[in-house]
């Protein structure tokens, strides 16, 4: 298992690193006491399937617990343990500037300057060992996460694209980064050849792909996406939804939502999500039903 233990000075910016390895894969625990590291690594590794990369935050709070780190670490290295430690810095005028300006107390003390004073001294052992140091202190957060990727050759391309397809009659769903209307397109529910059916089915999906319009869509769509998802990993977004709506979110949607699937699937994770095809399935029985 890979382990990382990330430390430095409060206020350097270790929630915000954390969340870089989170989004990395990594499983991650805030403010774990040193001495249940070891019982956290064993925990791992009868986990189904076994852990393999987690990080973990070890910082001066540890002293409130009279505890102490390097046993801890002379432990790991004595079980044959693979870690890193990683540490965030920042100077003392930076540290003290952004404690003021969110209004903060200081973990170790009541004074902003004595705690990180204290705080230096009680981590001087820990930075000394750190196989990364990172200086944090003109480094906004974007720059912070891309820091860690170069020293840790962190994977950057964990992108996941979600494909959705709802019914408008049900509420836009509120996950939705970009949502496009499909009710432009002539409705399949219209034709009793293909009103049982849906936009997985493959007369269905024929039936709304024969609209030139759905297909130039779908090129505008892909085109966009292709574009702008670089963009987006760059300022650190890791996730984007894109949902196509219809009325009740049965046959068009579904249609284009398959359709941009086939068409990003190979270029980044993605999945795909009918978020109304069943219920709206169960519905137009219902409906017709009661007409007859």
């Amino acid at each position: 298992m890979q382990l990382v233990i990330l430390s430095g000075m409060s206020g350097a910016g270790k929630t915000q690193a954390l969340k870089k390895f989170e989004d990395s894969g990594y499983f991650c625990v805030d403010n774990l006491p040193s001495e249940m590291c070891r019982g956290f690594v064993e925990l791992c590794s009868r986990a189904m399937p076994p852990v393999e990369k987690a990080a973990v935050v070890i910082d001066s709070r540890e002293t409130l617990l009279n505890s102490n780190p390097n046993k801890t670490l002379m432990e790991l290295e004595e079980s044959g343990m693979d870690y890193r430690i990683v540490f965030l810095d920042c100077t003392d005028q930076m540290l003290e500037r952004r404690y003021n300006e969110t209004r903060r107390r200081h973990p170790l003390s009541e004074d902003v300057r004595t705690g990180i004073r204290i705080e230096r001294e009680r981590l001087a052992s820990l930075r000394d060992r750190a196989s990364v140091i990172i200086d944090t202190t003109n480094m906004r957060p974007l720059e912070l996460g891309s820091a860690i990727e170069k020293e840790l050759g962190l994977c950057g391309s964990n992108f996941i694209l979600n494909i959705m397809s709802f019914g408008y009659k049900r509420g836009v769903p509120f996950e939705a980064d970009v949502v496009m209307d499909m009710r432009f397109s002539p409705n399949p529910f219209y034709d009793k050849e293909l009103r049982y059916l849906c936009g997985k089915d493959k007369p269905v999906y024929d039936y709304v792909m024969a609209d030139e319009t759905v297909v130039s869509l779908m090129d505008t769509i892909e085109n966009m996406l292709v574009r702008l998802i670089p963009k987006f990993i760059e300022q650190d977004k890791r996730r984007l939804v894109v949902a196509f709506g219809c009325t009740g979110g049965r046959h068009r949607s579904v249609c284009a939502a398959e359709a941009l699937y086939k068409r990003m699937k190979d270029r980044y994770h993605t999945t795909i999500t009918h978020r109304d095809i069943v219920t709206e399935g169960g519905d137009i029985k219902e409906r017709i039903g009661e007409r007859s």
